[in-house]
């Protein structure tokens, strides 16, 4: 088994030295290409199923006793696309808002027409700060300056909405709990901020975790106190709504569940309530060749067929998010079967192989990821190649065409 302590990633990193070249205007994918998938494509394609992110709302929501749920949809939201993920999110009442990192994403998704709540839990740069208030996008405040900084950036002569972001053992972002009260004094005492919220990030560690929430909401608590609300209080992530429930709070904030991802125990968290993948990565079989024994399968010769045997070759490899490690294990969905990848996955193909009958044939869609067969859900796909399920998911090539299915 992975050992799901590794898996989490720091996607709250903000490269803002280009940010003026950029304009605001971001280079990601903004939307799915709402039609069939072309019969004649064999390249590989990511399908996005609403009906499914729907049955992963309706599991977060009971999970957290109907708490309001502020999604988040970083990183190009978990591979799905970040506006059509919005949209279709934004269908469900339970879903009050959007959480992401990056100000060009809060803005793509103004541009884009999403009304609800969008929250910027990454850092707020200058050259962005006038227009993310204008657009309505709540920045988290949680650096020592930003009760002076973002005001006189702003020129606003009205409150500014804003999440007060708490770090209370990630050492990653956020300020820390120990020096929070007198800088929530200074926050306060400026006038200039309507504080909607406060939120934290959890080590994931159990018995650490907990020690995290009181430290929250002892900070909550004192702030209270000295008659300061912190509005609404969020913790929960996606782990945090499986195995936390006293850290749900106000709201919760989940990513990867929603979209049909386990956050860290797989089993354990299927037995509590099932997703579904609302992704798929596919594509269509380019080859299909009948190797000799002694023949070998691509760089390295990692693979030599022991007996005659039939391979296929698909049109889809690491640099479309596969990951290389597939070949430890995973498997590939083809017709009625599942597959074995064998070789390397290289960077535009993997190879499967089929066995000693051509069950297979050049068209055939294959699925390296996604719904309904366990040996492609995105969290086996991760156990198999030794990798992160937030890899799976969050790797999927930005480039490809999306299509809502």
């Amino acid at each position: 088994m992975v050992d799901m302590r590794r898996s989490r990633r720091d996607f709250l990193g903000l490269t803002t030295t280009a940010w003026g070249a950029m304009a605001l205007r971001p280079e990601v994918v903004l939307g799915a290409e709402r039609r069939p998938v072309p019969a004649d494509r064999f390249d590989p394609w990511v399908e996005v199923h609403p009906e499914l992110l729907e049955h992963n709302v309706g599991v977060v929501s009971r999970l957290s006793g109907g708490r309001p749920i502020l999604a988040v949809i970083k990183n190009n939201a978990y591979g799905l696309g970040l506006l059509d993920a919005a949209r279709l999110l934004s269908r469900h009442d339970a879903v009050v808002g959007f959480a992401v990192v990056k100000p060009e994403d809060a803005i793509a998704l103004r541009d884009g027409g999403i009304e609800r709540e969008i929250l910027l839990m990454g850092m707020t740069p200058d050259e962005a700060a006038s227009e993310l208030v204008a657009r309505g996008v709540r920045l988290s405040l949680y650096l020592d300056d930003d009760a002076t900084r973002i005001p006189a950036l702003t020129g606003r002569d009205r409150a500014i909405p804003a999440h007060v972001y708490l770090d209370t053992g990630m050492s990653r972002m956020g300020m820390p709990f120990h020096r929070a009260a007198p800088w929530l004094e200074r926050l306060r005492d400026t006038g200039a901020f309507r504080v909607e919220g406060a939120f934290m990030g959890f080590t994931e560690e159990p018995d650490f975790d907990r020690v995290q929430l009181s430290r929250f909401r002892g900070v909550a608590d004192e702030a209270a106190a000295a008659g300061m609300s912190l509005g609404r209080l969020h913790a929960a992530s996606s782990n945090g709504v499986y195995h936390l429930s006293d850290a749900h709070l106000d709201m919760v904030r989940p990513g990867i569940a929603l979209f049909g991802g386990y956050p860290s125990r797989p089993e354990e968290e299927r037995s509590i309530a099932e997703l579904r993948s609302a992704v798929s990565l596919k594509c269509r079989v380019v080859r299909i060749e009948r190797l000799r024994a002694g023949d070998s399968v691509s760089y390295g010769r990692e693979y030599v067929a022991d007996e005659p045997t039939w391979v296929a070759t698909l049109p889809a490899g690491h640099a479309d998010g596969y990951p290389r490690g597939a070949v430890n294990g995973a498997r590939v969905h083809i017709g009625r079967a599942t597959y074995p990848v064998i070789g390397s996955v290289s960077a535009s193909h993997v190879i499967v192989e089929i066995g000693s009958e051509a069950e297979v044939k050049v068209g055939d869609v294959a699925t390296l990821v996604g719904p309904g067969v366990a040996d492609v859900h995105p969290n086996e796909v991760a156990r198999a190649s030794e990798a992160s399920v937030y890899d799976v998911f969050m790797h999927l090539g930005a480039a490809l065409p999306r299509y809502v299915v």
